[in-house]
């Protein structure tokens, strides 16, 4: 006896097929050459009986396990073997002799959910400072940077935290973007 999604299933056969993917590449002469092996998602075949009270019933454990199918929903197995995060890909049916269900062969999929990259940002609380008499003082001095092999306009924007046409357009940067001699100086603030 196993059980699928909830529903019992009287399981004849169940195999478990781990699997994996080798490339090769072809060669001149000789034995094509491995490079790399690929794991495959492991599947699972379980032929049995679907059977209930009476036929109606087993068919609505069928439609059951029919519907999660066709809308991709994960299912668990639990008979021979444990298997959790699977996706039922196949559920042919066989009507044979029995009055109370019908024959079944499942293929399911081990599916693994692949985890976001997005990294929430932390909050941080924020505390109202005293207010102050005195005056901000405010910096209106410019700052040069001398121009090493390699450097532009582009990677001075970056690393100074400056719009780039911002940069571009002060008087005292009067070269061209691609042809800015090494060793001049050049406002980057």
């Amino acid at each position: 006896m196993a059980k699928l999604a909830g529903i019992y299933i009287v399981n004849e056969t169940e195999t478990f097929t781990p699997s994996v993917e080798v490339t090769q590449h072809p060669v001149e002469q000789g034995v094509a050459i491995t490079d790399h092996v690929q794991k495959n998602n492991r599947t699972i075949s379980v032929t049995g009986m679907l059977l209930a009270n009476d036929s109606a019933a087993a068919e609505r454990s069928y439609n059951t396990l029919l519907a999660k199918m066709e809308s991709g929903a994960f299912v668990t197995y639990v008979g021979r073997t444990y298997a959790a995060n699977y996706l039922i890909t196949s559920m042919p049916k066989d009507y044979s002799a029995v009055k109370n269900g019908f024959g079944i062969s499942i293929e399911l999929q081990q599916v693994r959910i692949a985890k976001s990259p997005w990294v929430r940002k932390k909050t941080t609380v924020q505390v109202k400072a005293k207010k102050s008499t005195a005056k901000p003082k405010t910096s209106t001095a410019k700052k040069f940077h001398k121009i090493k092999k390699g450097e532009c306009y582009w990677i001075l924007a970056r690393k100074y935290g400056t719009n780039l046409s911002t940069l571009m357009g002060w008087k005292e940067n009067k070269w061209p973007a691609r042809r800015i001699p090494i060793g001049v100086m050049v406002r980057v603030k």
